[in-house]
């Protein structure tokens, strides 16, 4: 495959140039001006000229609901999605029905995704049944091929096992996920305590169900030398608490996510479109929002992740509090990464490239994230310009409040292994 005229950009290099890229024999073997085309007729040529060319993006929190919950995606939906987003490489969290708990729940979901066109990674869980109360076989579930642990969906409350966890993880040389939401402090999931939630005639989830989780793993995660990423931030005192740790943590070991929807939306599109911006952490206030771009434009949050969470459209229809909390995420990222981050002046385009590749897969340490000759051509290939009306998705569900709004940001081309991935 040849790419030719793209504007070929790599953050671990700082590269930044209009070029081609040459994939042969499953490498990329040489970025370089003016490859020639007519040197292969069996060579596949992109004319990328106009679009960006980087690494394929890694998305390191999504949720296929396989097995258990295929009404709302599957193992072949959800590659679909990620697919048309950009992203060649996708971490899956253990909790599906029953959870990932086990290896042979483990072997089972990597076994179906052998032949995927992409790279699909199955986290195990941290405890039992993501109950909380006791750990999973850690070590064995390691050397099955699970990259890292979460509970996700389900805070860790008992905060010995926690301690247990992270040590444990220390050992393995193993990264922990952290969904930081203490149910004290939450009436109704799903919606901030603030103004919208009053005119609901609801308390909401309070903020300090996230501010109190998140120092209490902090803290530990520091004490027993565990990697950690602090999940989907949604507070402003999140972001600052995270900040001040990293000052203080010379090992690298405290990571945290944002997700397109905490830096592009309020708790106002709660009240404007309803159930399908219902989501746990809930969309807090404008500060909350703003301080989530200053976190990703200092490095005090170093990924975008999607939290793709499907559901039915006839979940989503129930009453605001049955309805269950998530949003679709995939085939959206990027674009509202553009329209919200990049366009609108907070970051650079390096920037959202970096935060969408580059860090998320140095914390899972993937062979992914460069583009670089000898490297894996896991590539994307985007319009940053172009402009498109979200519609319809290739996601099984479709719960997500941008259907109808016009972004920027157009995938055209993902590149997985130096194939063109489609299924």
């Amino acid at each position: 495959m040849l790419i030719k005229n793209g504007r070929v950009m790599d953050p671990a290099s700082g590269r930044d140039e209009i070029t081609d890229v040459l994939i042969k024999d499953g490498l990329i073997e040489k970025i370089a001006d003016g490859i020639d085309e007519k040197e292969d007729n069996e060579r596949k040529l992109i004319d990328a000229t106009g679009m960006v060319v980087c690494p394929g993006f890694v998305d390191v929190h999504a949720h296929f609901r396989d097995p258990g919950q295929t009404e709302k995606e599957d193992l072949a939906t959800g590659e679909r999605a990620a697919i048309a987003g950009g992203y060649t490489s996708v971490v899956l969290m253990a909790n599906t029905v029953p959870a990932i708990d086990s290896t042979v729940m483990l072997n089972s979901n990597i076994r179906r995704t052998l032949d995927s066109h992409i790279h699909i990674y199955h986290c195990a869980a941290v405890t039992n049944s993501r109950q909380g109360r006791s750990l999973v076989n850690m070590e064995a579930l390691k050397e099955a091929g699970a990259p890292g642990f979460t509970d996700d969906g389900s805070p860790i409350l008992d905060t010995d096992v926690v301690r247990e966890a992270m040590e444990t993880a220390a050992r393995l040389g193993m990264p922990l996920s952290f969904h930081e939401e203490d149910p004290a402090y939450i009436s109704e999931a799903g919606i901030n305590a603030g103004e919208v939630a009053l005119k609901f005639g609801l308390k909401g989830a309070d903020r300090r169900a996230e501010i109190s989780m998140v120092k209490r793993d902090i803290a530990l995660a520091l004490e027993t030398g565990a990697k950690i990423d602090i999940q989907h931030v949604s507070a402003k005192e999140t972001v600052e608490l995270i900040r001040q740790a990293k000052k203080n943590d010379p090992d690298g070991l405290i990571h945290a996510e944002a997700t397109p929807h905490h830096f592009s939306l309020t708790e106002k599109a709660v009240e404007d479109i309803g159930n399908d911006a219902k989501v746990n952490p809930p969309l807090r206030t404008e500060e909350d929002r703003l301080a989530i771009i200053e976190g990703l434009k200092d490095g005090t949050i170093d990924m975008i992740a999607t939290d793709h969470a499907p559901h039915t459209m006839v979940e989503k229809r129930r009453s605001f509090i049955a309805a269950p909390s998530g949003m679709i995420g995939l085939e959206t990222a990027l674009a509202l990464g553009m329209t919200n981050l990049v366009h609108a002046g907070h970051l650079s385009l390096m920037r959202l490239i970096e935060l969408m590749s580059y860090g998320p897969a140095r914390f899972y340490g993937f062979n992914a994230g460069e583009l670089k000759e000898g490297g894996i051509p896991d590539i994307t290939i985007f319009d940053p310009d172009e402009k498109w009306t979200v519609k319809r998705f290739n996601s099984k569900s479709s719960n997500s409040p941008f259907i109808g709004k016009e972004l920027t940001g157009k995938v055209h081309y993902t590149i997985a292994s130096g194939k063109e991935a489609w299924v």
